[in-house]
């Protein structure tokens, strides 16, 4: 039996799931909103798998360890994003189920447009949405062809095609649905691969107390934070407040429309704490803290100490790849192969599957066909539509490799100033909804020049300079005198007294709101902001380096902010009576 006879067993298998699901929303899934957000009905541990799986993409499966290879510990603060991906849901995924439930939106484009009184608000959202899904699926895609190629030897051009068709196929049949239960296993992979994999390179490196020996006799730019901040016009290196706020990038993960849309989907918002604390948080947490720092920094010490090909190791794309061929036996090869596909694939399919449901709903059925278009052409139209998209991916992913770097990573930017949307629909920040339209284009315009034309100002990564532009474009249109309409300053008032009402906190919900308000930004300020550089020289502990160990320790003491956040200070918990007015106060604002 070869090296890769597993590979292609695993793959046959995890071909046919795919399949089974997408043939089986082929057949069951009639009408619209069935097909684009699964008729509501998505369950609790469908959606507790599939959307942890969707929010930490193949970027975490095998660039992650990669960029640890590259850049050392400091990179591995990115690991918090297992906390920073999911404190975006807690604050805001809960209210989005609610205003779904309520006012019957299927798209992010519905809510915000009927918030704003603006429908140009929605055609921004279409556009950070397409963008989104056309270029962050082109980086999974490509990722995925590129690991086919290094592990079999096929051709990049017959490997994106290939994985491409094996998205198409269950993500245009099936719908949301389908994505959603094929994310499961997704999940299940993704992490078992990662896990199985560092175990394998710490084995081969002799052990914990080896390792840990040979990884203190790296050069000290692998073990620490080099400087808070970079005060140069064009910002260098992973300094302490750029580790800051290229985690506010990841936290557009699950402000992105992609999951706004989800999160109308599901049957009931009682999944939410769960993934937020425990699937991502702690799960997640765990195979990226330990497993994926053990194969980034197993890789420097194979190249530092000559072993192999290690020795001439030059890109961090190829980290992963060498380890899974160097040091695993044939049938876990298979598994962490298929691990490394099920994550790049739980990423590209929910967001090639919702920017379809968009483009669909948004354009062709509100403003082509006028509301007027049957379940069955909508459903037929959004496939043509994800066709599209997916085609579009592949198409960028081989043939524009430059900027698909440079819009691959500002994806998540576009992701993370739907904060001012979300922060204005569903917490009552004010301002006008002219200040949210030209807010929003100030923030695309300064992503774009903070990473094109000025890279990084201030060490500060694009996704802050956004935001911060964005709210201040917002705010500065209300400290003008711009005002909205009558009819719009109603409308949303009658919105935030409903939302205020019904997701009202009890007393000891209140009180721990109170301290989480003081907390969490310590917490943002000490483990992953300006003072992590503490963690240089603060402690060490098991032959963890000083600064791995400080992630650990605040790793652990972020599971807890999480519980508190979503458990005790009521942000991501619900109770019957909630659920029961939301089915039942409806107000429903958009055609089905």
């Amino acid at each position: 039996m070869t090296s890769t006879t597993w590979v292609y067993i695993m793959l046959g298998l995890y071909i046919i799931y795919c399949f089974y699901w997408g043939l089986k929303g082929y057949f069951t899934e009639k009408t619209s909103s069935g097909y684009a957000i699964g008729g509501r009905s998505i369950p609790f541990v469908a959606f507790l798998m599939a959307s942890t799986a969707a929010s930490f993409s193949g970027w975490t499966f095998i660039g992650h360890p990669g960029a640890i290879w590259k850049f050392g510990l400091a990179y591995a603060f990115a690991s918090f994003y297992v906390l920073t991906i999911p404190i975006t849901g807690t604050f805001f995924s809960k209210r989005t189920w609610l205003m779904g439930k309520r006012y019957g939106f299927i798209t992010p484009g519905d809510m915000y447009a009927y918030y704003y009184n603006n429908e140009a608000v929605r055609w921004l959202v279409v556009i950070a949405a397409t963008l989104y899904a056309v270029f962050y699926s082109a980086l999974q895609i490509v990722a995925a062809a590129a690991l086919f190629n290094v592990i079999c030897g096929v051709p990049i051009l017959h490997g994106a095609l290939f994985m491409g068709f094996i998205v198409w196929f269950y993500v245009c049949t099936g719908g949301l649905k389908a994505s959603t239960w094929v994310g499961v296993i997704q999940f299940i992979l993704l992490v078992g691969g990662i896990i199985i994999l560092g175990f394998y390179v710490l084995h081969a490196l002799g052990g914990w107390t080896e390792f840990s020996t040979k990884i203190a006799t790296l050069e000290q730019k692998y073990l620490e934070v080099p400087k808070v901040i970079d005060m140069a016009l064009r910002g260098e290196g992973w300094t302490a407040f750029y580790i800051l706020t290229y985690l506010f990038a990841l936290m557009g993960i699950q402000s992105s429309p992609a999951f706004t849309m989800w999160t109308f989907g599901i049957k009931s918002p009682k999944p939410l704490a769960w993934q937020q604390t425990f699937m991502s948080t702690f799960v997640v947490g765990f195979s990226l803290f330990f497993f994926a720092a053990f194969q980034g920094l197993g890789a420097k010490v194979l190249q530092v100490s000559g072993v192999g090909q290690f020795a001439n190791l030059a890109s961090d794309r190829d980290v992963v790849p060498m380890l899974m061929q160097a040091y695993l036996p044939s049938f876990m090869l298979g598994i962490v192969f298929i691990g490394a596909i099920a994550a790049i694939h739980s990423t590209a399919a929910p967001y090639i599957g919702t920017g379809g449901s968009i483009l669909l709903r948004d354009v062709y059925w509100r403003y082509i066909r006028k509301q007027k278009a049957g379940d069955k052409e909508q459903i037929w139209v959004n496939r043509l539509l994800a066709t599209v998209l997916i085609a579009g991916a592949i198409f960028v992913g081989l043939t524009s490799k430059a900027v698909l770097v440079i819009l691959g990573a500002l994806a998540t930017c576009f992701g993370f100033i739907m904060y001012i949307l979300l922060a204005g629909t569903l917490w009552g920040f004010r301002f006008p909804s002219i200040g949210a339209v030209l807010g929003l284009i100030g923030a695309m315009v300064s992503i774009f020049i903070t990473y094109k034309i000025i890279p990084k100002p201030l060490s500060l990564h694009p996704a802050f300079w956004g935001c911060a532009v964005g709210f201040a474009i917002a705010y500065g249109c209300r400290g003008l005198g711009l005002k909205d309409k009558p009819e719009t300053v109603e409308r949303q008032q009658e919105i935030r007294k409903w939302l205020n009402s019904v997701d009202e906190p009890s007393p000891s919900g209140k009180a721990w709101r109170k301290v989480m308000k003081v907390f969490v930004p310590l917490w943002y300020l000490i483990a992953i902001g300006p003072l992590c550089i503490i963690g240089n020289k603060a402690f060490s502990f098991g032959g963890f380096p000083h600064l791995w160990s400080w992630q650990i320790v605040w790793w652990i003491v972020g599971i807890f902010m999480m519980w508190a956040l979503c458990f005790k200070a009521e942000m991501a918990t619900t109770n019957p009576v909630q659920i029961d007015r939301a089915e039942k106060e409806t107000n429903i604002v958009v055609k089905n």
